[in-house]
């Protein structure tokens, strides 16, 4: 696992073992970056889930603001601090122990909103939807803001509506990338 592009770009990160973490892959994490582009220096970020931090960190290396990274696991949280710090991100990034839903509506109560959020749940929790249902009741992601999401494919497709639309969506294996776009009313 490094870093694909931009600032560090080959790095290699830090990422705990065992079956219970399975990190982005390089070739999906290159594919998800060639499918959302340029990304701007005042983006901001979250990474839901986000076990070594590799995604968040690629947005840093990019060129994004700030990164904030969320997991409910200590010792996957060890290794995003770790991470940063390899890479000089740490004034950039905040670190937060936290399960999903408890950080979307934190982080809605603090009002933070950003222009993407990566979110790469186990599969086993089956959560896409949910995913997408949260972030925008609580209004974290900003207008034309991307929700990139990470799933199995087998997972129950995500319904598009309202103002939310499907604005890529590609198969890797196993893998399900999709990319929804939040338009304002």
């Amino acid at each position: 696992m490094r870093i694909i592009s931009g600032k560090n770009k080959g790095k290699k990160l830090y990422a705990p073992d065992g079956v219970s973490v399975r990190p982005t892959t390089d070739k999906i994490k290159e594919a998800i970056f060639n499918m959302i582009g340029y990304i701007d220096e005042e983006s901001i970020v979250l990474d839901l889930f986000a076990g070594s931090g590799s995604v968040g960190i690629e947005f840093l290396a990019r060129g994004a603001k700030e990164c904030i990274f969320v997991d409910y696991s200590r010792k996957s949280l060890s290794y995003v601090k770790k991470n940063l710090e390899l890479c000089n991100f740490i004034s950039n990034s905040k670190i937060i122990q936290s399960n999903y839903e408890k950080a979307i509506i934190d982080l809605n109560n603090k009002k933070k909103q950003f222009d993407f959020i990566f979110a790469d749940p186990p599969y086993d929790l089956n959560c896409s939807y949910n995913i997408v249902e949260k972030v925008l009741k609580y209004n974290i992601l900003k207008p034309d803001g991307l929700l990139i999401i990470e799933g199995d494919k087998t997972e129950k497709e995500i319904e598009y509506k309202d103002n939310i639309i499907k604005y890529k969506e590609k198969l890797y294996g196993r893998t399900r990338i999709s990319i929804v776009k939040y338009l304002e009313d």
